[in-house]
C-alpha cells in the first residue's frame, strides 16, 4: 500500500481498556493522526494491569502497549477550564472521535454529542458501552462472557464455567464499531455528524452465530464439551502421538474423513454404520476418538501431519505463544514501536490485505 489509506483522517481517542483503544490503533495503523487523551492522574486503568515481571511502573504495561500504537498522548482534566480549551481546540478539525463512558459522565465531561457537534458539526462520534448508551451499568469483559452465554458454553463437564483467555467480547465489538465507523465515513456528509454506538451485549449475541441458531431453531441449550464442536466429528478431540505432541482435527465433510481414515490405516470405517455419516459419527464420537486415539498413539505428529496437509485434511498440532511467534508469518504481523527507552510490542490490528 504505497499510501495508507487514512494519511488526512485525525481521530481523538478518550476510550480506555481494549475495544475503544483497538480501533484507534486500526486508524492509526492505517495512516490516521490518533490523538489519546488521558486523565492526568488516573490515565488508562490498563497501564496497571500488569504482569508480576512487569515493575517498571515509569513503562507502559504489555496490555496497555496491545491496543495503543502510533497515537500522540496528551494528559487532560475535562472537568477543568483550561484544560477543555485545549481539547476543544484539538476536536475542530477532528474527525472522528472515540469514547466508552458510562452514562452520566459524558454529561459530566461535557462529551454529549450536542456538545462536540457545537465544536465540530461534522464529527463522527464512536460511543462503546457495556449494556447500551441508556443503561450506566458498569461492564468488563469478564462480566459480557457470563451473561451471554459465552462462559456456560466453554470448559468442559468437570471444569464448571471458563472464562475465554482474550477478552473477546471487547474485540468483537471493537470490529462492530470499525465497521459501522467505516460505514459512517463511506456516506459522510459534509457538515453533518454521526454517532456510532456498540454495546459490548449487543457485540456478543451477535457473535453467537451457529449455537444462538441450535438453540432457535432446535431448542438446544450448548453445554461444556471441551474443544468439541457440537454439530461435527471428528472436531476438536485432542490426540496424543507417540512423540507426545497434541493434535487435533477438523473433519467437515465425509470427503475429510475418509481420507484421514486412509492416513490412518483405518479405511474399514469408512463403511461402519456407527460413523457412516456425520450425524452418526456425532452419536459416537467417543467410540470413534478411542479408536483414532490408537493409531495417532503410534506415529510421530510431524510425519503424520504433513500426509494430512497433503491430502487437504484439516490438522494441527495445538501450539503455545512461544511456537506461534517462531513462525515467520506471525513475525509479520508483529508491531514495535520505541518509546522512550522502552520497546513495545503488539499484533497488528490489520488482518486483511489489498491483493493485485
Amino acid at each position: 500500500m504505497s499510501k495508507l489509506p487514512f494519511q488526512d483522517l485525525k481521530v481523538i481517542d478518550l476510550s480506555t481498556v481494549l475495544a475503544g483503544p483497538s480501533v484507534g490503533t486500526f486508524f492509526a495503523e492505517l495512516g490516521a493522526r490518533v490523538i489519546k487523551i488521558e486523565h492526568p492522574k488516573f490515565g488508562d486503568v490498563t497501564n496497571t494491569w500488569r504482569l508480576q515481571q512487569e515493575s517498571d511502573s515509569s513503562k507502559q504495561s504489555a496490555y496497555y502497549s496491545s491496543v495503543n500504537f502510533l497515537k500522540e498522548n496528551m494528559a487532560l482534566d475535562l472537568t477543568i477550564e483550561a484544560h477543555y480549551s485545549l481539547f476543544e481546540t484539538q476536536l475542530k478539525d477532528a474527525d472522528i472521535i472515540l469514547m466508552n463512558f458510562k452514562k452520566g459522565d459524558d454529561v459530566k465531561l461535557k462529551v454529549r454529542p450536542e456538545n462536540l457537534w457545537a465544536i465540530n458539526p461534522s464529527l463522527i462520534i464512536g460511543k462503546i458501552s457495556g449494556f447500551g448508551s441508556d443503561n450506566d451499568r458498569i461492564a468488563y469483559d469478564l462480566i459480557l462472557q457470563a451473561e451471554s452465554g459465552f462462559m456456560s458454553m466453554n470448559g468442559t463437564p468437570d471444569s464448571g464455567p471458563v472464562k475465554m483467555p482474550v477478552a473477546l467480547i471487547d474485540v468483537l465489538a471493537a470490529h462492530q464499531l470499525k465497521e459501522g465507523l467505516l460505514l459512517a465515513l463511506l456516506q459522510h456528509k459534509q457538515g453533518k455528524g454521526q454517532v456510532v454506538s456498540v454495546s459490548l451485549y449487543d457485540a456478543a449475541i451477535c457473535s453467537l452465530a451457529n449455537q444462538a441458531s441450535n438453540y432457535l431453531m432446535a431448542q438446544q441449550v450448548p453445554q461444556r464439551i471441551g474443544s468439541l464442536h457440537p454439530n461435527i466429528a471428528p472436531y476438536g478431540e485432542i490426540f496424543q502421538s507417540k512423540d507426545e505432541k497434541l493434535l487435533t482435527f477438523a473433519i467437515g465433510s465425509d470427503l475429510h474423513f475418509h481420507k484421514l481414515l486412509a492416513s490412518l490405516d483405518l479405511i474399514a470405517l469408512q463403511d461402519d454404520i456407527q460413523f457412516k455419516s456425520n450425524i452418526e459419527r456425532v452419536k459416537n464420537r467417543s467410540a470413534l476418538a478411542q479408536i483414532i486415539q490408537e493409531k495417532v498413539g503410534e506415529l510421530l505428529a510431524a510425519p503424520l501431519l504433513s500426509i494430512l496437509q497433503e491430502l487437504g485434511v484439516p490438522a494441527a498440532q495445538i501450539q503455545t505463544l512461544d511456537q506461534v511467534f517462531a513462525d515467520p508469518n506471525a513475525q509479520e504481523l508483529v508491531r514495535e514501536e520505541q518509546i522512550g527507552s522502552q520497546n513495545t510490542k503488539r499484533v497488528s490490528q490489520i488482518a486483511f490485505k489489498f491483493e493485485a
